[in-house]
């Protein structure tokens, strides 16, 4: 893999770039969810270390979990989507491809209903100058017109299909109408998807801004990544299934389908998992309780993944192949766009992911079409430079 002369920005300490000399106060507003709120946190960090006040509004259970202050208001994800399996009937977590109108209950209904008022008592209190929301938060944006300030969206991956969006609108708006809110434009449109892996036809905003994705990092983070004494020669397999999916007996599976390919695995737990829980003990696997991605990367050949925007974004963004098991969410669309593009190839079952390991293993195209994506992540703007961005553009 070629990687660009400037690939060392990964490596190096956070970024300490100064956005002004004035600080403002940005409030990130996100699901609670590790999956929708650690994507926010590299432009959360470069706009606390460039002096600006920062905290996040999300549910009181990630209080303590961000390294960052957070507003908590609202119940948890797993709360919401009990409340949307009442309204609708269907657990969209256990369903491959949800349909459109669920999801946008689950996001633009049921979790404003049972989050706003709490929200924006808190956010009133804080008195926030800005408010950066993720793609799937429709709390912050109707803050933010409620407390008469501006507000940028953030996306976690490639764009929403219009018939998504379309409902997502849809589905929000009777939330404004009976507050008396008229719905707001976004400041700017900050986009982690590098273009390439863009659904086909995409085309981008006039206000977007690219920001660089990176596999999820800690501050302080010391956890040791496993060796394979005796076997080090063999290619480093590293399996996350992300911080939802995390099924023990999909691991089982997954390593199964592997013993043939030769490899070591490297396999990462859920938030909430014990190594107890997956009947996976083989002398060329090892367990790992939930770490940050960054930590896990190093010299690894391959990722095996259910196929989460961070999981993949991060991935890509070191130049690494991948193998995509979806299981839920938005996965189907980010494997299929993975395969698409070369990076990967996604499967249906976990007994074909030792195949299809192999596969990358043997065939050097799939890397070198990874490395093509790192670089151009590469090319996308830092979290300091996207900062300096959204303040210059508020002050305009």
């Amino acid at each position: 893999m070629n990687l660009p002369a400037d690939w060392a920005w990964y490596s190096i300490a956070p970024e300490t770039a100064s956005t002004q000399e004035i600080p403002v106060r940005i409030l990130f507003s996100g699901v609670p969810a590790f999956g929708h709120l650690l994507p926010q946190l590299p432009l959360a960090r470069a706009a606390r270390q460039g002096g600006h006040d920062v905290a996040v509004l999300t549910g009181a259970v990630m209080d303590g979990l961000l390294g960052l202050p957070v507003l908590g208001a609202g119940p948890t994800g797993l709360e919401v989507v009990e409340e949307v399996t009442k309204r609708i009937g269907t657990n969209v977590l256990e369903v491959l491809v949800p349909e459109p109108e669920d999801v946008a209950e689950l996001f633009a209904g049921a979790r404003v209903d049972l989050t706003i008022d709490e929200a924006m008592e808190a956010a009133r209190a804080w008195k926030p100058d800005l408010i950066v929301a993720e793609a799937y938060d429709f709390v912050g944006p109707l803050v933010a017109a409620g407390l008469g300030v501006p507000w940028t969206t953030l996306t976690l991956g490639p764009a929403l299909p219009d018939e998504q969006t379309a409902l997502f609108s849809a589905t929000v708006a009777p939330r404004y109408e009976e507050r008396g809110l008229i719905p707001t434009l976004p400041l700017v449109f900050i986009d982690r998807c590098p273009p390439s892996l863009q659904v086909p036809g995409w085309v981008a905003p006039g206000n977007r801004i690219a920001l660089r994705p990176e596999a999820h990092r800690q501050d302080g983070y010391s956890g040791d990544v496993p060796r394979f004494p005796g076997g080090a020669d063999r290619p480093l397999v590293l399996v996350t299934l992300g911080t939802v999916f995390n099924d023990p007996g999909l691991l089982e599976a997954i390593v199964t389908s592997l013993e043939p390919a030769g490899v070591n695995v490297m396999a990462t737990l859920g938030p909430d998992s014990s190594p107890d829980a997956a009947a996976v003990v083989r002398d060329w696997v090892r367990l790992v309780d939930f770490a940050p991605l960054d930590s896990l990367l190093e010299d690894v050949n391959v990722v095996v993944t259910a196929g989460g925007s961070g999981t993949v974004l991060g991935t890509l963004s070191r130049g690494i192949p991948m193998v995509l098991a979806p299981q839920g969410a938005d996965q189907t669309l980010n494997g299929a766009l993975v395969a698409e593009v070369g990076a990967g190839i996604t499967v249906e079952k976990p007994d074909q992911i030792g195949e299809a390991v192999a596969r990358l293993l043997a065939d050097r195209s799939f890397s070198d079409r990874a490395g093509l994506l790192a670089q151009e992540i590469v090319g996308m703007s830092s979290p300091a430079e996207v900062v300096q961005q959204l303040v210059a553009r508020m002050s305009a």
